[in-house]
């Protein structure tokens, strides 16, 4: 028997934005008459659930670049096959060419940050071609934000008619407020000392995320000898030994930690003191949003597609201007000022987050594209 659903994406994980986003829609779909899910990768744990199928699709030399044909012709098969049986068809922005409904997870045309080498520049050409060829002809197309529905609409001239808005959610669990002996015993894990820390998590190497912008304030800050507070790190990428070598010559090998890549962030946020997003495009920042739901003040860029939840009153953690360092040092001064100020601002926020499940989410999904049909 054929699922009633299938949904193409690259990888169902935790692990990622789009991945866990895609793996929570997995999970409810499985439990409403089940699921057939065309990937490179999908968790253990998500595959053997019932109601679920799998198809993977070859991801030649672990390369996204190279397994892309191999998800989109296997993805309009299962299509085919889905819809000939009265199914759904779910598919990311540009990745499979199936005209029903489209999940925007991120808008490359809206993305104008520079990409460096010829593969690079050559590889969002054709994101960019298969974008606007796809994108458009969709009969729904559900965002993760409003300004993704915004560049949705002007950048692939998509009739706004057919656009929806679902906000991300979150796994409560791994995202629940941070108590005074989770930090004690992230802290002991981890072998940090006391004092202030503030974490950034993001692909270095990708000019978008701003650490670039978040290193030239770390270094302003740090030419202070009242500075007290570290920064750590998550993330891995081309340009992470450089990086490491550039704060081993600046003097701030003690100030700054490289993680590299960790698969517990929801620990090391349990560790930190704040979380630091200074994006030049973010179509959402999932990143950010656990980091508030844990508890933290996270200082992020106003026009990140999560920046648009934050009430009236955390303002003061928007940053008009990502690329300016000047400005992010004086949010994080303000930040270190005002520190024990900041559980008590932060908490009525977190707690409203956190009642936003996977699950939740994925039924407003389902309840986007049934209802539009009612």
């Amino acid at each position: 028997m054929n699922a009633p659903w299938a949904v193409v994406a690259g990888d169902f994980t935790a692990l990622g934005g789009m991945d866990a986003a895609n793996a929570g829609l997995a999970a409810h779909l499985a439990g409403r008459g089940g699921v057939t899910l065309i990937a490179h990768r999908v968790a253990g744990e998500l595959a053997a659930r019932p109601g679920v199928t799998v198809r993977l699709a070859a991801r030649p030399l672990g390369s996204h670049f190279l397994g892309e044909p191999w998800l989109d012709r296997l993805g309009r098969r299962q299509a085919a096959v889905t819809t000939a049986g009265g199914g759904r068809v779910v598919v990311n922005g540009g990745n499979c060419r199936w005209a029903d409904i489209n999940w925007l997870h991120y808008v490359h045309a809206a993305d104008d940050t520079s990409t460096t080498g010829v593969k690079a520049r050559w590889h969002r050409r054709q994101s960019l071609r298969r974008e606007r060829e796809i994108v458009p002809t969709s009969r729904i197309a559900v965002c993760n934000s409003f300004k993704t529905a915004q560049d949705v609409i002007e950048r692939l001239q998509t009739p706004p008619d057919r656009v929806r808005v679902v906000y991300y959610g979150c796994d409560p669990v791994a995202c629940a407020a941070i108590t005074p002996m989770d930090r004690l015993a992230a802290r002991a894990a981890l072998g940090w000392g006391d004092g202030p820390w503030v974490v950034f998590v993001g692909a270095l190497g990708d000019t978008r995320k701003g650490f670039d912008t978040l290193y030239a304030a770390w270094q302003s800050l740090c030419a202070n000898p009242g500075w007290d507070a570290r920064l750590a790190v998550v993330g891995t990428g081309a340009s992470l030994a450089a990086w490491r070598k550039r704060a081993a010559d600046d003097g701030l090998g003690s100030r700054v930690a490289f993680l590299g890549f960790r698969p517990d962030v929801p620990r090391v946020l349990a560790a930190a003191d704040a979380l630091v997003h200074p994006a030049r495009y973010e179509a959402y920042g999932l990143a950010v949003h656990e980091g508030l739901c844990r508890g933290l003040p996270a200082v992020v860029s106003a026009s990140a597609g999560v920046a648009e939840r934050y009430p009236p009153g955390l303002a003061d953690l928007l940053l008009q201007n990502p690329t300016d360092a000047g400005e992010l040092a004086d949010r994080l001064r303000h930040w270190r000022e005002t520190l024990d100020a900041w559980p008590a601002r932060v908490a009525d926020f977190a707690a409203q987050l956190r009642q936003r499940t996977w699950d939740v989410m994925a039924a407003d999904f389902v309840r986007v594209v049934v209802g539009d049909e009612a």
